[in-house]
């Protein structure tokens, strides 16, 4: 049987690009995707960030759903925190009845920002705590089942958009298990907690309407090509320009000094976030998604293509499909 395979896409805006291309870039990864047998295409809420174009994610949503005809889309996720939950609930669902069957809705409580975007956001951090409320008021709005009296989502009221809890680290992970639903760990960036977490959550997992059994996804990233020096090179390139997120907050780095971090070895933390990464042929790549799996304990995996080139990341996205079983 083959392994459920899914895609995050953050919409990435590569060097010279601009974000109108990197929409339409989207498009057809997620058309490719379809075509392929890919189970779900998701998209993550980030702010401020020049190289990613996923801020809006509700509305790329709806352009990408728009482009496509059967496969799901949804959020990696949507940060709660930053939005009340009915103003999501009425946005998916809004969502869900325009593509039914197709929406789904991935959260987590991080601010997907910088402290000044935070403020920028008018979001207080300390609502952060408020996750798991927020959570169980928005399956509500979204179920029929309001928990504010007098008012309902509308659109969202009986949609059931389903809802996934993703994390990287325990909270998530025992959050997820307490209200029965599947769990996203984002191992392709935060892999630390990989193992206690997805532990944690089987363990203490208590079935619902929802979900009768546990169900995780978890993620990596994906640099799949012809040949492994292809790869390897697209892997490097992704580091540079992932040093310029990290680093160059604020002002820009050039090339040049993205480079040398990343050849000096400074960057531990970066080399940290992608541990967790399919480089090489689709026979090697082939090979780690599978080990892969069985070393996360996963159900599903969901997979990062950081090709920096558009085209690049559309032939990664096919050679992993054809050689993983997704396509008939």
């Amino acid at each position: 049987m083959a392994t459920p395979l899914s895609i995050l896409d953050l919409a990435p805006v590569a060097k010279g690009q601009s974000p109108s291309q990197a929409i339409a870039a989207s498009v057809a990864l997620a058309q490719t995707a379809e075509r392929t047998g890919y189970q779900r295409v998701w998209y993550a809420e980030h702010h401020n960030m020049a190289a990613i174009a996923s801020s809006a994610t509700s509305v790329l949503i709806a352009h990408v759903a728009a482009h496509t005809k059967t496969i799901k889309l949804g959020s990696g996720g949507i940060m709660l925190p930053n939005h009340s939950p009915l103003v999501i609930a009425e946005q998916f669902g809004t969502l869900a009845e325009i593509h039914p069957g197709r929406i789904e809705l991935g959260l987590g409580r991080a601010p997907g920002s910088d402290q000044a975007t935070t403020y920028a956001l008018r979001r207080d951090p300390a609502t952060a705590e408020n996750f798991p409320t927020d959570v169980v008021e928005l399956k509500g709005f979204l179920k029929g089942e309001s928990r504010v009296r007098g008012v309902q989502a509308i659109p969202g009221k009986g949609t059931n958009v389903p809802l996934f809890i993703l994390g990287s680290s325990l909270f998530g992970a025992q959050l997820a298990a307490a209200l029965g639903l599947p769990y996203a760990f984002a191992s392709h960036f935060a892999p630390t907690a990989l193992h206690q977490a997805v532990e944690v959550y089987r363990r203490e997992f208590k079935p619902s309407d929802e979900l009768a059994a546990p169900h995780v996804i978890a993620a990596l990233n994906v640099f799949a090509d012809e040949t492994t020096e292809a790869a390897q090179k697209a892997l490097r390139q992704a580091k540079i320009q992932r040093v310029g997120l990290l680093y160059g907050r604020g002002r820009s780095l050039t090339e040049a000094e993205a480079e040398q971090i990343v050849d000096s070895g400074e960057a531990v933390h970066l080399e940290e976030m992608v541990k967790y990464s399919a480089v090489g042929t689709p026979d090697e790549v082939k090979d780690y998604l599978e080990q892969f799996q069985k070393h996360a304990d996963a159900d599903e995996l969901i997979v990062a293509f950081g090709h920096q080139d558009t085209e690049a990341r559309l032939r990664s996205v096919e050679l992993t499909a054809q050689v993983m079983g997704q396509t008939s």
